[in-house]
């Protein structure tokens, strides 16, 4: 891995944050340069969180990812996958969970929550790999582990060993949750 550009994106809540500081760490570890940034919107009220996590063996400059530059998308939720797919490059990877968080403007029947998000994905990257996340979190005994899962998923495109990421986990989150994330990533790997 020369160079590569993530964004985790998802609603306030879901986890983009600790996953974000997960794949940082990981990158750390095996000696590669890394930045992020973190964006919040109306995180508090459900609202769309990005983390731009770049990763890179030379040096990164700046931690924003550019429309068009994103390596990898993971996403938490279905609308999120669909808002930030401009910024998926051509060739690019996109890892959703088909949950569907209805936004306030839905809940208010201001607006409708788009059909067909997974299909439109599909029609417009390279590759799309979209399963129910949240299902395996919850098998795995919290609904907050979605970020896990997704990570587990998205690991195996990434050069990084399991067991490395199994030490990243031991060693960032709190010990009462350690054997039910690392549940979670390998549930997700498999998935």
């Amino acid at each position: 891995m020369n160079k590569t550009n993530i964004l985790i994106v998802g609603v306030g809540g879901q986890g983009t944050l600790l996953a974000s500081v997960l794949l940082g760490n990981l990158a750390l570890a095996k000696d590669y340069d890394v930045k992020l940034s973190e964006v919040h919107g109306m995180a508090q009220r459900g609202g769309s969180v990005v983390t731009h996590v770049k990763i890179s063996e030379e040096g990164v400059s700046s931690p924003l990812i550019e429309m068009g530059d994103a390596d990898v998308i993971i996403a938490f939720e279905e609308l999120e996958a669909y808002r930030w797919l401009p910024y998926l490059k051509k060739g690019g990877t996109i890892y959703v969970n088909t949950q569907q968080i209805r936004p306030m403007p839905v809940i208010l029947g201001q607006a409708e929550y788009p059909e067909g998000i997974v299909e439109t994905l599909k029609a417009k990257a390279a590759r799309v790999k979209a399963f129910d996340a949240l299902s395996i979190a919850e098998e795995c005994g919290s609904v907050k582990a979605v970020n896990v899962v997704l990570l587990g998923a998205a690991s195996k495109d990434l050069p990084f060993d399991e067991a490395a990421w199994i030490k990243v986990i031991e060693e960032n989150v709190k010990p009462k949750f350690v054997e039910l994330n690392k549940k979670a990533f390998v549930l997700g790997r498999e998935a």
